[in-house]
């Protein structure tokens, strides 16, 4: 590959590893431009961020895009990969179509076309799928005039579901015994959030097979429920959650930030909770690992509240993967090393528990602490809004810090709330490395850090990506 091409290419790749979520106009306008710009690296690019992103508005335009690519290997991974999404994506993936392609080709009405009919070829899976997907379901019939089977024709749109159908059995709970629900939810593996609608009385009994019968990403959503719920007072209960959430360590469905907003907002405590923070930690560590030594810089100046709690965030994340302890400190315009007794969630929010945002702004303070104390690293991870305000200054100590400590670390900056473009333009102006991450919110998307800091080089996060071999349509 000429330097050139690699060039491009990383550049391509930061921009994509670094847009925000939400931001649909902005999202498809980038993957516009990459798709023009480079077309093979982009296919690519899309089958890797498949398995490996986290940003649920990327894989959709990614689909969408080859999809609707001239390229026909683009279209049969387009096609490959419709398969495997669920209702509410494929339906969101025809909308992105029509809404900023203008068009839905025919290449896709079939891919769509395929997807119903299998569904619609398996009752049980077909019933399943219409009862947590009815909406996308008939948009999907509907705005692409697909017919559907008698089945899905009579579940979807008379409103008339098969005695023997899952619809059927759960029009039959509110009626049924707590031993016959039980049975009901077990037999047709009824969702949480369906039963509990057509349930008076959660009996233990009935609780025990609605944790048998989710999924472990189901488990982890409705854990706040059950303990309102009082579920998680019986043995019995208690004991299976905590088997399931032996699951959800090595279930690739589970998302790592869903479980970590799961630990904070269901307030579990005991074996629940340690157990969640397992199941974080795990899939993080599925994402990669780093091996570079690590510092990470979170600003505590005024009014940096979110810079605090991103930087909590970062610090649980990457300690949890790091094969050597980061160095974590907070600055405003003097710093703190700031220590926690392990790597998990936990440990984080007991290092940050004394950590408010006060006084002025210097993220060079940070980096002049850790050359005089000789910790050498190899990246640095900012959490800031990028406007520093106070000397020392992080580009002016950059030189003397690489001098001293014979090398000549990356920097990521993570910016957050009304940042600016201070910092970065300022490293960029000495030819340091770095590169900007933009924290809009989502909290889901800080996984995408993983990537960008689990390699020793960005060459290589390229060169993996290109291995990365298309599907091809049988």
């Amino acid at each position: 590959m000429r330097p050139e091409e690699r060039d491009h290419r990383l550049e391509l790749l930061n921009s994509l590893l670094t847009t925000p979520h939400r931001r649909l106009d902005d999202l498809a306008e980038l993957h516009g431009t990459l798709l023009a710009e480079d077309p093979v690296f982009y296919g690519h690019l899309a089958i890797w961020y498949q398995k490996n992103g986290d940003v649920r508005d990327h894989k959709e335009i990614f689909i969408g895009c080859l999809l609707t690519s001239s390229l026909e290997e683009h279209r049969g991974a387009g096609y490959v990969l419709l398969q495997k999404l669920p209702p509410y994506q494929v339906a969101r993936v025809v909308s992105f179509l029509k809404e900023k392609r203008s068009k839905v080709p025919r290449s896709t009405r079939t891919a769509v076309t395929h997807y119903l009919r299998t569904r619609e070829a398996d009752p049980n899976f077909f019933d399943r799928t219409a009862l947590r997907a009815r909406k996308p379901l008939k948009k999907l019939y509907a705005s692409l005039h697909i017919k559907p089977s008698p089945r899905a024709d009579a579940i979807l749109f008379k409103e008339k579901p098969p005695a023997d159908s899952l619809i059927g059995a759960v029009q039959g709970l509110a009626k049924a015994e707590p031993a016959e629900q039980a049975r009901l939810i077990t037999e047709h593996r009824i969702p949480y959030t369906t039963a509990v609608g057509a349930i008076r009385e959660m009996t233990d009994e009935v609780v025990i097979a609605l944790v048998r019968a989710m999924t472990p990403q189901e488990l982890i959503n409705n854990l706040g429920a059950l303990k309102t719920r009082g579920a998680l007072e019986s043995p019995e209960v208690q004991s299976l959650v905590e088997e399931r959430l032996e699951e959800a360590k090595t279930d690739k469905r589970v998302s790592a930030f869903k479980a970590l907003k799961a630990v904070e907002a269901a307030g579990l405590g005991g074996r629940t909770e340690a157990l969640l923070e397992e199941v974080l930690n795990e899939q993080i560590a599925a994402k990669g690992r780093i091996t570079r030594p690590t510092a990470i810089f979170v600003d505590k100046s005024s009014s940096m509240n979110l810079a605090i709690e991103v930087g909590r965030q970062v610090a649980a994340l990457v300690s949890g993967i790091s094969e050597t302890a980061p160095a974590v400190l907070t600055f405003d315009s003097k710093a703190r090393r700031v220590k926690a007794d392990g790597p998990k969630i936990s440990d984080w929010e007991r290092a940050f528990r004394l950590v408010f945002p006060s006084g002025s702004t210097s993220a060079g303070v940070a980096l002049d602490k850790l050359r005089q104390d000789e910790v050498a690293v190899e990246q640095i991870v900012v959490v800031s809004d990028g406007n520093e305000n106070t000397a020392p200054f992080f580009a002016e100590v950059y030189p003397k810090y690489c001098e001293k400590l014979k090398t000549s670390p990356s920097i990521v900056v993570v910016k957050v709330g009304r940042h600016t473009a201070r910092l970065e333009t300022a490293l960029q102006e000495i030819n340091a490395e770095v590169e900007v991450f933009e924290f809009a919110g989502d909290y889901y998307a800080l996984p995408n850090l993983v990537p960008m800091l689990s390699r020793p080089s960005r060459l290589e996060l390229l060169m993996d990506i290109l291995d990365t071999p298309l599907p091809e349509r049988s």
